[in-house]
């Protein structure tokens, strides 16, 4: 803790030396891209992608899950993406999944997840009823990580905001996978042969 806080403290004099690029930041923002990905303290979005300050909109949740759209029961996963699409009409939306995954490990592995109740009830009602079929039956980590990534891309496309940008040609949504012990990142091509098929960028 101490590390950060003494560069948080330290901060606003890197922000100083980089002015006028901060002080853009003041008249809002206007990312490109959202991008949702997994809680995991070792997937860094910015470090990953090398996005600056205002360049990425993003949503981490368990397992990069992204929950059912429904009118009556709002959560701020649902809140983040609509906002992102409808608000700040980002043109694109990466999913990405990440090797040494513990939620899709949970689902492949059928952990017992008892003492964590509410990510126990995060993973079965928010994990595609697909997904958690298709990792059970694969042993392969990465590849149930890279179903999952699938599954949320096909799960996003029932946001109707999601889907009337899509329509109209102004949203692509991705699917990525990324390998946290080499940095390698792998995207999702539908058009190649085998389902899951994900290739290096």
């Amino acid at each position: 803790m101490k590390t950060l806080v003494d560069n948080a403290r330290s901060f606003p004099t890197h922000v100083a030396q980089r002015a006028e690029e901060f002080r853009a930041l003041e008249v809002g923002q206007c990312p490109d891209v959202l991008f949702i990905t997994c809680s995991d303290s070792r997937v860094v979005p910015s470090l990953i992608t090398g996005a600056r300050p205002g360049e990425l909109f993003e949503l981490r949740t368990a397992g990069n899950i992204v929950p059912e759209y429904r009118n009556d029961r709002p959560a701020g996963e649902m809140a983040t993406i609509e906002y992102a699409v409808r608000v700040l009409e980002v043109r694109n939306i990466v999913v990405c999944g990440h090797s040494h995954c513990g939620a899709v490990s949970a689902l492949v592995k059928g952990d017992d997840l008892s003492a964590v109740p509410a990510v126990r009830g995060w993973l079965e009602r928010a994990a595609p009823r697909a997904v958690r079929e298709t990792t059970a039956s694969s042993p392969d980590l990465a590849e149930a990580v890279q179903r999952n990534a699938i599954a949320q891309v096909e799960r996003l496309s029932a946001y109707p905001c999601v889907r009337e940008r899509v329509e109209q040609g102004e949203l692509s949504v991705h699917a990525w996978y990324y390998e946290v012990h080499t940095g390698a990142v792998r995207a999702h091509r539908p058009e190649s042969a085998g389902y899951g098929h994900f290739l290096p960028l």
